[in-house]
């Protein structure tokens, strides 16, 4: 749920992009360290999905699809694999993963620049955005205003401090006045109990209910409800360009599946939960469970159906982002993903 890998810098993605020209897009044979996988009954065709981080609950409707033979339902044999340390976007772009899980702000670093990766995102696993900042409760940071003269917590990412120096501005607060220190904790929770800052961007859905386990009371504002523009996809599964255009049967099949994972998932998030420590023991058990029951109805949201994408907020974020001058090149409006591989 952290983002923690999402602090690589620019100099990667070019490395990344590089090596995807070497590699080429074909798609590869499954990789080795996966943490999941479907029953490998012969004659199933092989989907690999890299995620973005550790096993935790954005992932939860992949893990009942496999659990509940979604996949082999649908013909296939899906694995699971965590991310190299240049992350699930090169891992995809290169064809080494079909499918894998990325974020719309983080999409828009590759993009928006002159050798964009050739992946696209087929499904918003949560319809609205659930991060914001959090911090220690009764110390005044209630919105954007609370952050002047604190220490804010930053992953040094140019998005989320120019997504933070808007609000602050917008409320009518100086951005000179944020302290930026690393957040560079082993999760958020621990980090504001050692004041090693005073703010830090975080998922409601994990970090928030972590808090709420340990009985450590904090204060929130979610981005997405004070500014709509913020309120981006996070997370999505993105997928390769050459796959889909080469197997588009395939990609309605994993994502057929993956729907109904996702629509047990909001039904049953207990059995959910459970199913995702079965798979990753090292996910608290207790906090799988907490997450789950928080996600369960933000997964679809006031969607028409799960991973449906609206245009028009995807573009409103790209927008701002092109006046703010973010990326390399202007973003193209109505690029980067799709609604056509989801369940009609």
């Amino acid at each position: 749920m952290k983002r923690t890998r999402r602090k690589r810098a620019v100099v990667l993605l070019t490395a990344a992009m590089l090596a995807i020209g070497l590699v080429g897009c074909s798609p590869q044979p499954n990789m080795d360290g996966a943490v999941a996988r479907s029953d490998g009954s012969a004659g199933l065709t092989p989907v690999t999905v890299v995620l973005d981080y550790t096993p935790n609950t954005n992932h939860s409707g992949i893990y009942v699809a496999i659990d509940q033979g979604y996949y082999a339902d649908e013909g296939l044999d899906v694995t699971v694999v965590q991310p190299p340390e240049d992350g699930a976007d090169a891992l995809v772009a290169s064809g080494r993963a079909e499918f894998g899980i990325s974020y719309q702000d983080w999409m828009a670093n590759y993009l928006g620049s002159a050798d964009p990766l050739p992946v696209t995102a087929v499904a918003a696993i949560i319809q609205h955005n659930t991060s914001g900042l959090i911090s220690r409760a009764g110390e005044g940071i209630t919105d954007p205003l609370g952050l002047e003269g604190e220490r804010y917590g930053t992953l040094d990412v140019a998005t989320e401090k120019a997504i933070v120096r808007t609000l602050v501005e917008d409320a009518g607060g100086e951005w000179e006045k944020v302290e930026l220190v690393p957040a560079n904790s082993t999760d958020e929770v621990s980090g504001l109990r050692a004041e090693q800052f005073d703010a830090v961007w975080c998922f409601e859905g994990w970090a928030g209910q972590n808090a709420k386990l340990q009985g450590f009371e904090t204060d929130y504002f979610a981005v997405g409800a004070l500014d709509e523009r913020f309120d981006y996809y996070t997370p999505v599964i993105i997928a390769n360009d050459r796959f889909l255009e080469e197997h588009p049967d395939t990609a309605r099949a994993f994502l057929a599946a993956t729907a109904r994972g996702y629509e047990r998932a909001m039904e049953r998030p207990d059995e959910a939960a459970a199913i995702l420590v079965a798979a990753a023991p090292e996910v608290d058990p207790d906090l799988a469970v907490a997450s789950q029951r928080f996600l369960a109805d933000k997964y679809r949201a006031d969607a028409e159906q799960w991973g449906v994408f609206d245009a028009e907020r995807w573009n409103a974020f790209y927008g701002w982002m092109n006046e703010q001058g973010l990326t390399e090149r202007p973003l193209p409006m109505d690029a980067g993903f799709t609604n056509e591989y989801l369940p009609r």
